[in-house]
């Protein structure tokens, strides 16, 4: 690209950071509690939420890597679409305000609240850190793509120093600011990402001058597949393989987000359940409202820039926003196409700085509020022994001063090491479509994160045992899959191309490890020699549905 798109990309990438910074300088000046450092004060409206969740939900992977494979595979690029949106209603049904009413900080706060505390603590918080760690790796690769396309190249230089200044930046974001600055980043991200994608749809349809029959008609005729580009089957029709892969990656995105530790921990961040519920709703409408312009601006970069074009830009399709971005302004070398392409490239870096802060503070969450101090009570007493005082605190998660101020210093730290591990593991798939690497994190959550959620909040017969079953037996069979699959090792877009140790045919694991979680729940809790606590499930159903004694 010119050296007019790279000056103007870099002023506006430089405002936004400057903003950014600015806002963590601020929220770094309160106190740091853990309530104010994991939950932002539980001070933010539903509205002010509502923003946030969608600024924490939509990802590069639905702005870069969605909209580049529906500019490549056309209608069955959209079933990210539809799973990202639906998930969001099962997000609201069944786990929003049951999830605020029981929990304080995690998910691991909601299965404690009825299980033996250790073990399930720290099987919870190392699900949440996998989860995560998949989720940064998508959101790096977004950045490696787009940064690259900026300064004109897609060399492997660019791409890793890039990846390293936004895990740096998400870094401090955490460190210095918690969750009040995370969520006023991933507001304003949310306004930005809105107006932004209006924009392109707008001049999109007057490109078209309003004919959208006559924009996908373009669109296929662009994607050189024809009528074929607008029908089901050009990615996921070709063979049983390819069905079935369909069918697994659309059960994830639907059951997945529920179990996103990122999305779970935004409901701690309202002051009670019905402000939770009432985010959910402001969410879907933003949500809902994004990914129909997202569909619109998918097929017009196949219509403008064509499917091959986009292809040679980034074999994952990455770029398709972008380049759509400068053929709207007038092209190449254009003063309105530099100005447009430089504000989308602006934005697209805003929205992932955004959602990698927010899934960096969650799991540092679950580092320190989970492992950490799991770790260190359960060291406290065996040496000293409980007494009352240590005993109650510990029945409801609530932790000294001392031990807050504790808890705030590891989360911090183990934001750095989920940085580093974050950029390093995203430096192996680079070549990766991002919203691909989203529906992995999204495979990996429902399998282990959910299950555990659905039977700790609606089962009585559940126990400690059937909650360690259904995390690892979802975790662990997910991750298992996915290395043995054709994404790591056996075809030429693997991360591993160079070698064959694939296993398992399908790409994502979800429509195998998702149901073994649920019967890995189940058989732990019949085959327990110890039944459920009676007692505490009606004391967690009580506070689930009512709101009484929740933090």
């Amino acid at each position: 690209m010119s050296g007019d798109h790279q000056g103007l990309a870099l002023v506006l990438f430089t405002s936004f950071v400057s903003v950014t910074l600015g806002i963590t300088a601020w929220a770094g000046r309160r106190r740091s509690s853990s309530v104010e450092f994991f939950a932002g004060g539980r001070l933010f409206s539903p509205m002010e939420n509502g923003f946030a969740i969608a600024g924490d939900y939509i990802s590069a992977g639905s702005f870069l890597g969605v909209s580049g494979l529906i500019a490549m595979v056309g209608y069955d690029g959209m079933l990210y679409c539809v799973g990202f949106l639906v998930g969001f209603l099962v997000v609201l049904m069944l786990v929003a305000e049951l999830v605020r009413n029981v929990g304080r900080f995690t998910l691991a706060d909601v299965l404690s609240a009825r299980m033996r505390e250790r073990r399930v603590r720290i099987a919870a918080g190392a699900s949440s850190v996998v989860v995560s760690v998949i989720y940064l790796v998508a959101q790096m690769v977004g950045a490696g793509s787009l940064v690259s396309l900026l300064l004109g190249g897609q060399s492997a230089a660019a791409r890793t120093w890039t990846v390293i200044g936004v895990g740096g930046l998400m870094v401090f974001y955490v460190v210095f600011g918690g969750m009040r600055a995370t969520t006023w980043i991933q507001i304003v991200k949310a306004v930005l990402l809105m107006g932004g994608s209006i924009a392109l749809v707008v001049l999109l349809v007057v490109r078209f001058h309003g004919d959208l029959g006559g924009l996908l008609r373009s669109a296929a005729d662009g994607s050189g597949q024809g009528k074929a580009f607008l029908a089901p089957g050009l990615q996921y029709g070709v063979d049983w393989t390819s069905r079935l892969d369909f069918m697994s990656l659309g059960l994830a995105l639907v059951l997945g987000t529920a179990g996103l530790p990122h999305i779970l921990s935004r409901f701690y961040t309202v002051p009670t359940a019905r402000s939770a519920r009432r985010s959910v709703v402001w969410a879907i409408g933003l949500i809902g409202s994004f990914y129909l312009m997202t569909i619109t601006l998918g097929f017009g970069a196949a219509a403008l820039v064509g499917s091959d074009a986009v292809r040679a830009s980034n074999r994952a399709g990455n770029t398709a926003v972008p380049l759509l971005a400068l053929n709207l302004g007038g092209g190449a070398g254009s003063t309105e196409g530099t100005v447009l392409f430089a504000v989308v490239g602006a934005v697209a870096f805003a929205t992932i700085l955004a959602v990698v802060a927010g899934i960096t503070l969650a799991s540092s969450a679950s580092v320190a509020h989970d492992l950490y101090a799991t770790l260190r009570r359960s060291r406290r007493n065996t040496r000293n022994g409980k007494n009352s005082r240590h005993a109650k605190r510990e029945a409801h998660n609530e932790p000294g001063e001392r031990e807050e101020h504790e808890e705030v210093k590891v989360a911090r730290i183990a934001a750095i090491g989920i940085g580093a591990l974050s950029i390093t593991l995203s430096l192996f798939a680079q070549g990766q479509n991002v919203a691909f690497l989203v529906g992995l994190a999204f495979a990996v959550a429902a399998s282990a994160n959910l299950p555990a959620l659905l039977y700790t909040l609606f089962w009585r017969r559940f126990t400690t045992r059937g909650a360690l079953w259904a995390v690892y037996g979802g975790l662990v069979p997910s991750v298992l899959l996915v290395v043995l699959s054709p994404v790591v090792s056996g075809s030429p877009g693997s991360v591993v191309p160079g070698v064959d140790f694939q296993v398992f045919p399908l790409q994502n694991p979800g429509l195998v490890s998702i149901p073994m979680g649920f019967l890995a729940g189940w058989l732990g809790t019949v085959l327990s020699p110890v039944p459920a606590d009676e007692g505490r499930h009606a004391e967690a159903e009580v506070r689930a549905l009512t709101g009484a004694g929740a933090v």
